[in-house]
């Protein structure tokens, strides 16, 4: 359903600020993950990390990078942080495994699924409350 001027999401996202806003934040989400998954990536090849490290350091750099994408996406909102955050945050795991379980033949929802699933409602909500709170 569409409503005037954006995109209607249970009553919430009525103006195309907002839209842009959850949008913006996603796709800053998207790109700090890219960034540090290059750099870890590199430091596997370079070093002698354990790959033992792998899910772990996925799970942090994943909440890390929701969290800074929801706050700078909600910054310019003044208010809903924490719904605004919610949604960068769900949406941007929901992208995630969507593009995961097209390019892997093998994927599955396991433990780590759901720890990241939760890492990332966790890390948009507090990222959408302190981008709301900051000026």
């Amino acid at each position: 359903m569409c409503c005037k001027g954006g995109i209607y999401i249970m009553g919430f996202l009525k103006s195309e600020k907002q839209s842009i806003c959850i949008l913006r934040g996603i796709l800053i989400s998207f790109l700090f993950t890219v960034c540090m998954l290059t750099i870890f990536s590199a430091l596997l090849v370079y070093t002698n990390l354990s790959e033992e490290t792998i899910k772990p350091v996925i799970i942090t750099i994943t909440g890390i990078s929701i969290l800074i994408g929801s706050s700078l996406g909600t910054r310019k909102l003044h208010k809903n942080g924490l719904l605004s955050g919610g949604i960068i945050g769900s949406s941007y795991i929901l992208l995630l495994y969507l593009i995961s379980s097209i390019v892997s033949s093998n994927f599955s929802i396991n433990w780590v699924s759901i720890i990241m699933i939760i890492v990332g409602l966790i890390g948009g909500i507090f990222g959408g409350v302190i981008g709301v709170n900051t000026k």
